[in-house]
Order: C-alpha cells, then sequence, then structure tokens
C-alpha cells in the first residue's frame, strides 16, 4: 500500500536506556520500510560532500532525508537542502556525539513515506561509535588525508560498523597513504566491512555505493513482506 505523503512517523516516549530508545526508533523505521544509515567519522573527511553525492545519485528513484549533526550551525543542512533534500539538523552545543533521545525529539518531523534515512554524526572517531541511532546500517569514514593508520587507534568505531569507505581517493597520487594496509588492518578487526573506495570530487566508487545502499533498502523491505 502506497504511504501517504503527509503522513509521518509518531515515536512513543519510552523512558530508559539509549539501546531501548534506539530499538524503538529501528522498529518504526522498518516499519516504514526506511534504511536509516549512520555516518562516523572525524571532522573533515567529507560527510556532507559525499552525501551530496550519494543525493544527488539516488533523489531521482527514491525519498531521502538527512539528519545533521554539530556541535554548532546549520552549515552542512543547508547545503543539504540545497541539492533538495529533506534535512534537519541537530545541533549538540557541545556534545560530542548524536544519541537516541535527540533523534527521538524530532521523530515526528520525518515524513514515513521516505526510502532513506542518513543520519550525519558529529564528527568524532571515539564516542559516536557507542551510541546506536536506530540506524540498520552504519558506516564509518575514513579519508586519505588523515592517514592509513586509524583502524588500530579507533576499533570501536570499526567494530560497531558494517560499511567502511575510504574518501579523499583523488588524492592518494600526492599523500603516502597505503589502501591495502588500511583495508587489512579494518578487516582484521572486522571481517565482515563492506569497503568502498571513493572521491566525490571525481566520482570513483559512488555507483558501487549508491547500488549497495539499493541492494539493503531492497533487502529490509523484503523482510518486511
Amino acid at each position: 500500500m502506497e504511504k501517504s505523503k503527509k503522513e509521518v512517523l509518531v515515536l512513543e516516549d519510552i523512558l530508559g536506556s539509549n539501546k531501548r530508545l534506539a530499538a524503538s526508533i529501528r522498529q518504526k523505521l522498518r516499519e516504514n520500510g526506511i534504511l536509516a544509515v549512520n555516518l562516523l567519522s572525524s571532522p573533515g573527511s567529507g560527510k556532507t560532500s559525499l552525501l551530496e553525492k550519494i543525493g544527488l545519485c539516488l533523489k531521482d528513484r527514491y525519498r531521502i532525508g538527512v539528519i545533521e549533526g554539530d556541535i554548532e550551525t546549520e552549515r552542512d543542512a543547508e547545503r543539504i537542502r540545497k541539492i533538495g533534500l529533506h534535512a534537519w539538523q541537530i545541533t549538540t552545543h557541545g556534545a560530542c556525539h548524536l544519541e537516541a533521545k535527540m533523534i527521538a525529539r524530532i521523530f515526528d518531523q520525518i515524513p514515513a513515506d521516505l526510502d532513506f534515512l542518513f543520519i550525519e554524526n558529529v564528527g568524532n572517531l571515539v564516542c559516536p561509535a557507542s551510541f546506536d541511532l536506530g540506524e540498520s546500517l552504519r558506516f564509518v569514514l575514513l579519508s586519505v588525508p588523515e592517514g592509513d593508520d586509524k583502524p588500530r587507534k579507533y576499533p570501536e568505531a570499526f567494530i560497531t560498523s558494517q560499511g567502511f569507505v575510504i574518501t579523499k581517493c583523488d588524492l592518494l597520487p600526492h599523500l603516502p597513504f597505503d589502501v591495502e594496509r588500511v583495508i587489512g588492518e579494518a578487516r582484521e578487526i572486522n571481517p565482515k566491512l563492506e569497503v568502498f573506495k571513493t572521491s566525490a570530487l571525481s566520482g570513483e566508487g559512488l555507483e558501487q555505493l549508491c547500488a549497495f545502499l539499493e541492494k539493503k533498502l531492497e533487502e529490509l523491505r523484503k523482510q518486511n513482506a
């Protein structure tokens, strides 16, 4: 049955831990056939640029929303709105990560007819890894300028993710970044990681990443059937 464009999601106010609230969010999203994707990375890794490219790739075929988490400003949400996507800003005013209760506060603004809901977490590879937001899929991003030694330094972000996205790969010819080393180290920590080498500037890897997202959406909806 086609969902009304005027319908919005409603989440019960559940007292309890972040884990319980995240589970409730996840259930509501899945019931509505929405694939929620949480993006973790350090500041400046290119999360917003990647989301812009994903949005442009998918928006003609799917309904997409983006939650932007930042300590201050609405700059990233404004960028997302400029390409024609729904975007909601969560400003944490000092908190270094998003929590499920922050998602719950804006939950009734999220249209129930979305296909994808992307959550751009606060730039930080430490704290966000410990907080489930109700997503069905989590990506950890690492940009080439950051160096290839990060997986073992920040293992929780890789352990809790299903996807690993290497960004800014157009810079590989100019920087000492060992792609095979970083992939090998990440998969020693989490052998199930799906890995994508991307560049928002050149477009490298974006087709493969978008195809993976479409596949995951299809799988989620088959589970609901």
